[in-house]
């Protein structure tokens, strides 16, 4: 829970306002699978029992490139489902909801 008593929680049901283009998903999935690349080359690094170090420094990668990733979509839900919201006029719950995806990505 956050500071508001409030949690973030994970929204099957609902989709993105104005759905993602064919380009855009392919442009998503190809980052995730970079990342699973790496995170094989991880599991590589320590079955071969490679220096902590070198492993940590992977580690850190893929957290940056997830965060890269996460920073995208954030932006693209902000442009397009926040301000549909706002323009329908329903935009304090999706700001709420937003301040509340900022938080908690923030913390990570």
């Amino acid at each position: 829970m956050n500071e508001s008593g409030h949690e973030l929680s994970m929204q099957p049901d609902k989709k993105p306002a104005i759905p993602r283009s064919d380009d855009e998903k392919q442009k998503i999935k190809n980052r995730l699978r970079r990342i699973e690349g790496q995170i094989r080359g991880l599991e590589k690094m320590v079955d071969e029992d490679r220096y902590c170090v070198d492993i940590l420094i992977q580690i850190s990668a893929v957290q940056a490139a997830l965060k890269k990733v996460g920073f995208a979509l954030l932006e693209r839900h902000t442009k397009m489902c926040v301000s549909h919201s706002i323009q329908s006029g329903n935009g304090e719950e999706m700001i709420e909801e937003l301040m509340k995806v900022i938080q908690h990505y923030a913390k990570s």
